[in-house]
């Protein structure tokens, strides 16, 4: 069974008889409907609606929850985090066994740790699993990214900055990362009108090339046009976050993207629900 070990992640525990409450109010991801033995994707965002942080969440017994995020970034977090606490009964901090072990494959649901491994929700076509972790074997990272690409999952740091990106950007609201028949949350008034108005244009979308691909963060374009930025490579492929409006122009157009000076074929994830638009934008648009 293949795995990695994920030393670039970590754990944040919230805990207490308030915390189921405390984090739907505040998170886009319903937790109404998160199972037990799940890990959902989600964010918390600005009030403008942007993804100041990711995660995958996941319940750890009566009355707890497990935010899997950036180790970057997990102490920020915290902080974010106890500025929305005020009376609320929860218990928020950093989990002593933070390392995540990630492990995929027909009998992924067995850990190379313990037997706590939890589904990761954001994977339709393959089985993943993660689950607390320590060790000096590292596994296989360049075959665990390869696996992200080929699925289009993406993830912030890799793919994108925090601060940078709305949900629909990211495919969170694709992977159930967003609860659209939830309740308030900070940001939800902008998803939300994103989401009836149908106005996402920003997209994350599969990269493939007849060579290997450009570093992460290389411009895409057609002709002096920017277009997206690719983001996580695997030899010839990658993910990149585009403007479909603009590559379906260069479709129509029999136009190539370019990331460098490297032709590259953009297609989206065979999941998603969403499509390239009927009519590419207006010059007016651009």
């Amino acid at each position: 069974m293949p795995f990695a070990l994920l030393r670039d992640r970590a754990l944040i525990s919230v805990s207490g008889p308030d915390a189921e409450h405390f984090l739907q109010n505040i998170l886009t991801t319903d937790l109404d409907t998160l199972a037990s033995g799940q890990a959902k994707p989600g964010a918390l965002l600005t009030p403008q609606g942007k993804i100041l942080f990711d995660f995958l969440i996941s319940r750890a017994g009566d009355d707890a929850l497990h935010l899997e995020c950036r180790a970057d970034v997990a102490d920020d977090f915290v902080r974010r985090l106890m500025l929305y606490k005020l009376r609320a009964k929860v218990e928020i901090a950093k989990a002593d066994q933070g390392l995540v072990v990630v492990a995929w494959g027909s009998d992924s649901t067995t850990s190379q740790s313990d037997s706590t491994g939890v589904a990761d929700a954001r994977f339709f076509e393959a089985a993943v699993s993660r689950s607390h972790g320590s060790g000096a074997d590292k596994g296989d990272l360049a075959a665990w990214q390869a696996l992200r690409v080929v699925h289009g999952i993406a993830e912030s740091g890799s793919d994108y900055q925090l601060g940078d990106a709305f949900p629909h950007d990211v495919l969170l609201d694709e992977t159930g990362g967003v609860g659209f028949k939830k309740g308030c949350y900070v940001g939800q008034e902008v998803v939300s009108r994103m989401q009836h108005r149908g106005t996402a244009r920003r997209r994350v979308l599969i990269a493939r090339a007849e060579r290997p691909l450009p570093a992460p963060g290389t411009e895409l374009t057609v002709g002096e046009r920017p277009v997206g930025t690719l983001g996580s490579t695997a030899g010839t492929a990658g993910l990149a976050i585009a403007r479909i409006d603009r590559v379906k122009a260069a479709l129509d157009a029999g136009q190539s993207v370019m990331a460098g000076d490297v032709a590259v074929a953009l297609t989206i994830p065979a999941w998603a629900k969403f499509t390239f638009p009927q009519e590419a934008v207006g010059a007016e648009e651009a």
